[in-house]
């Protein structure tokens, strides 16, 4: 069976099958509707149904808790229609400027840049290249079925190699294979571009670039695409981990604000040892954002790293720091694991 769906308040409308989610109804038909994880897990998808049914596929609570789901809120990454719909859902215009293929890619490089972050880079079959903003995504198609997520570090009009920042998570299907028995000249097989993060260019706000751990690899496309395009935007990177070793492109970091009048880098550190000698900032880094600027009214933020820290983030920098809540786009880097909670 097939339903209509019709989107507030663009009043956009496409057919939904009765086997599909909302959202992959909507990337079919180039609907912008805004997303991340495609699992339930992240949130970026939550919208309300104004009108007819649907049912929800196992999902987190945290992205979508019952009394949201009673009170008509709808997480479209994992909705099916059970009638046609009218929903309210923020859309995303350029999320479709660029078809998704399925591409076949070699294996160039695998640099070792901290003890668990390999910098991956892929080599594109002869003619091919793949059209993407900075900021989305691609998904590497595994055995079963399975699917792995990574952004591309690389800006999308640089002549170097696609480059992926993969952090290992031990046990982890795809990074167990990264860190032991992939080797160069491999083949993978990807699908891409996809994702909705990336920078919406009809605004001059001053722009908070905000990163942990290797959710700096679409932060660094941004900030490259940026420059390139000659891009007077003022740019403030908070960068955060665990210990020195994750800020593991530090240098480019500092190298940029040397050399970029418009760009300012703020690392911080939240479990350092004595060992380390660290002089700089500690603490959570979406806090470093907060004593820094207590007033975002009139910024953008641009986050992607751990869940808990973008969700805090969004939570503070709204309830705290006055951001408006439609300026704050993110990319929580969700783990099999984290779409495997309850």
């Amino acid at each position: 069976m097939t339903f209509q769906i019709t989107v507030q308040p663009s009043g956009h409308q496409f057919t939904c099958e009765e086997d599909e989610t909302v959202l992959t109804a909507a990337m079919r038909a180039g609907v912008g509707i805004p997303y991340g994880c495609k699992n339930g897990a992240c949130s970026s998808c939550k919208g309300k149904v104004v009108s007819g049914t649907v049912s929800h596929k196992a999902h987190q609570q945290k992205a979508l808790t019952p009394e949201e789901e009673s009170a008509g809120w709808s997480l479209f990454c994992c909705a099916t229609a059970h009638s046609d719909l009218v929903i309210e859902a923020r859309e995303v215009e350029g999320s479709s400027e660029y078809p998704v293929k399925k591409m076949p890619s070699r294996v160039s490089t695998l640099e070792k840049v901290a003890p668990d972050v390999i910098v991956m880079t892929l080599q594109l079959p002869a003619n091919e290249k793949l059209k993407y903003r900075a900021g989305q995504y691609i998904e590497f198609m595994l055995r079963d079925g399975k699917r792995r997520s990574y952004s591309v570090a690389t800006a999308p009009d640089s002549e170097q190699p696609l480059a992926l920042h993969i952090r290992h998570m031990p046990g982890g299907l795809f990074t167990e294979q990264v860190f032991t028995t992939l080797k160069e000249r491999d083949i993978l097989r990807f699908e891409g571009p996809l994702g909705t993060f990336f920078v919406r260019d009809d605004s001059d706000k001053p722009m908070v670039l905000l990163a942990s751990g290797t959710g700096f690899a679409p932060i660094k496309a941004i900030v490259e695409h940026l420059v390139q395009q000659g891009s007077q935007r003022s740019m403030t990177l908070y960068w955060g981990g665990r210990r020195p070793q994750d800020l593991y492109m530090d240098t480019l970091c500092r190298k940029w604000a040397a050399e970029l009048p418009n760009f300012q880098y703020v690392p911080v550190v939240s479990n350092a040892l004595a060992e380390d000698n660290w002089q700089g900032r500690t603490g959570f880094v979406h806090q470093a954002v907060m004593a820094d600027l207590p007033d975002l009214s009139g910024h953008q933020v641009y986050a992607c790293g751990a869940p808990i820290m973008v969700d805090t983030a969004r939570q503070d920098f709204v309830a705290q720091c006055k951001l408006p809540a439609d300026e704050f786009y993110a990319d929580a880097f969700t783990s099999e694991a984290d779409i495997n909670q309850p």
